[in-house]
């Protein structure tokens, strides 16, 4: 496993523009060998290249990450403790947020037009926000835990795609919050569990493993995991801590990526040069 060198000079207004914009330029991460597998073919290994470093509230137990336009916004878990904000993308400053109700556990977050949705982990319920106001509007039951949540928005479908920290990715109504059916997550013919927060990005699903320094890119349509990306070193700081794990994907545009992690001082512009992917239904 390789370690990436971050770049250290603070994000500028020029370089939050950048975000908004689709992919750089620069050399294609080396990618490793692997074997051929029954999912047919092996899982490439990437690095992400770092293209910026921006601050990040040392103590924000990070569970959700999302732009919306030009907008950055965090769900933050522990009980009593979880909010629901909107950061400057720019400085990593808190500009609004709200504390999650009922003392719930928040995790992934998942934002869709004037309203923000929040999983709580064992608390049995999704939390509806009004986006502008940053109030909690609705409450609906899920069946079992919550960790990741993102808004497939392929041409051919629109729902949630919720992880639960097992193996599966689960299907959800985007109105309703019904499950609609789910699907199993495999690596290289082995059951890929421990899947946490995710994002959806053009028909796939990018979702952390949590406690390692991973992530994977994820077929929804059958499971198949068809790239890694080996972030180890990402945030040299973390030292094996195994709380200040890597948590926190926001798509800019483009293979630009912005991560972050539980407490982690810093958040990462990146670029993931993944292979491209086919048709997903």
């Amino acid at each position: 496993m390789g370690v990436v060198q971050a770049a250290r000079r603070p994000v500028t207004w020029l370089t939050a523009l950048v975000l908004f914009v689709a992919a750089g330029c620069g050399d294609s991460a080396p990618q490793a060998d692997s074997q051929p597998t029954a999912d047919g073919g092996s899982a490439p290994v990437i690095t992400p290249v770092v293209l910026a470093q921006t601050p990040h509230d040392p103590e924000a137990w990070t569970q959700g990450l999302e732009f919306d336009g030009p907008a950055l916004w965090e769900g933050t878990g522990i009980a009593g403790a979880s909010q629901v904000r909107e950061l400057d993308p720019a400085t990593g400053a808190v500009l609004r947020a709200a504390p999650a109700p009922h003392n719930y556990y928040g995790e992934g977050i998942t934002v869709v037009g004037d309203r923000i949705w929040q999983l709580t982990w064992r608390d049995g319920v999704a939390v509806e926000w009004d986006k502008a106001t940053l109030t909690p509007v609705r409450e609906v039951p899920v069946d079992g835990e919550g960790w990741g949540l993102c808004h497939d928005d392929h041409p051919d479908r629109d729902r949630f795609v919720r992880s639960d920290g097992t193996d599966r990715l689960r299907f959800h109504d985007p109105v309703t919050f019904a499950e609609t059916g789910s699907v199993a997550v495999t690596r290289d013919g082995v059951p890929q569990t421990s899947l946490n927060e995710l994002e959806c990005v053009d028909g796939r699903v990018w979702a952390n493993v949590w406690k390692t320094d991973m992530i994977v890119r994820i077929d929804p349509a059958t499971g198949h995991v068809d790239t890694v990306v080996n972030a180890a070193g990402l945030w040299p700081g973390r030292a094996g801590d195994s709380d200040r794990v890597l948590n926190g994907i926001a798509h800019i545009g483009g293979d630009e990526y912005l991560l972050t992690g539980k407490k982690w001082p810093s958040m990462y512009r990146v670029r993931l040069d993944a292979p491209a992917g086919g048709p997903s239904r």
